[in-house]
């Protein structure tokens, strides 16, 4: 059984850089192809979706298209075109599974954690990462989009949720194990020295060929700056997996992940 969930949420200062074309759907810019590894862009390079689009491209949101549910909201399976990411039937060859977040409208916890997820993961680029494709922001609905990965989380496997999840070897843990730390590696050594604060195996997503991409940014933030050893701030992320220093002491540091 995983620990209990005791997560908050905290305030982001950072706006959301966003851009629309003359016709009203969101653009695609010429950086929206893969950056390379490892990199971490000036600014969220992400489609903007429309409402309507992503409505479609879950088929109304409908109940069987239900990937997972939390208390931020739904998790839905979508399809869209894999060159124009416009929505599409699942049955046409082109189309590519996407997975689309669906925040409980009206939550302030919510667009605080949506602010984070665009503006931290929205930058960054690196093969254990989960990518965010795009967002949408309408009204009062809140969206994210993202690549699908169809083995679901490591918590599943580890804890056998679900009747069709197998037991894995122990030479896939470790694998998985060392993707993950990667994915951590680059957010602590990158310039901003981003701390994740909610590091567990549900927050580890597995593809298809189980390549370990960490998942889940709504309680990042950037590290101690100027010479500064920790950052102060108030507990957060989830009991029996954060770091006992930062417990005990509120203050969190790199290492505190």
């Amino acid at each position: 059984m995983s620990a209990p969930n005791a997560r908050q949420s905290q305030g982001s200062s950072m706006s959301v850089i966003t851009s629309r074309s003359t016709n009203g759907a969101g653009n695609i810019s010429a950086a929206f192809l893969e950056p390379e590894e490892g990199m971490i862009l000036e600014v969220p390079n992400l489609r903007i979706f429309t409402f309507a689009e992503l409505k479609a491209a879950t088929r109304n949101f409908k109940p069987d298209t239900v990937l997972g549910e939390g208390g931020f909201g739904r998790v839905y399976k979508g399809w869209v075109d894999k060159k124009t990411m416009n929505p599409m039937s699942s049955s046409v060859g082109s189309a590519m599974v996407i997975a689309v977040k669906k925040l409980k409208p009206g939550s302030s916890q919510g667009l605080e954690e949506w602010q984070c997820e665009v503006n931290f993961l929205g930058r960054m680029s690196h093969p254990n990462l989960v990518r965010l494709l795009g967002y949408c922001l309408e009204e009062r609905e809140l969206l994210l989009v993202y690549e699908f990965m169809a083995k679901g989380s490591l918590e599943n496997h580890l804890f056998r949720k679900g009747g069709s999840v197998h037991p894995i070897s122990w030479a896939l843990r470790l694998r998985i194990a060392i993707g993950a730390a990667r994915g951590l590696a680059f957010l602590h050594s990158s310039d901003k020295h981003v701390i994740y604060r909610d590091f567990k195996s549900s927050n580890i997503l597995l593809d298809t060929h189980y390549h370990a991409k960490i998942s889940d940014f709504g309680l990042v933030r950037n590290g101690p700056a100027d010479g500064d050893s920790h950052v102060t701030t108030r507990i957060m992320g989830t009991y029996g997996y954060a770091a006992p220093e930062y417990v005990s002491t509120v203050h969190v540091q790199v290492t505190c992940t």
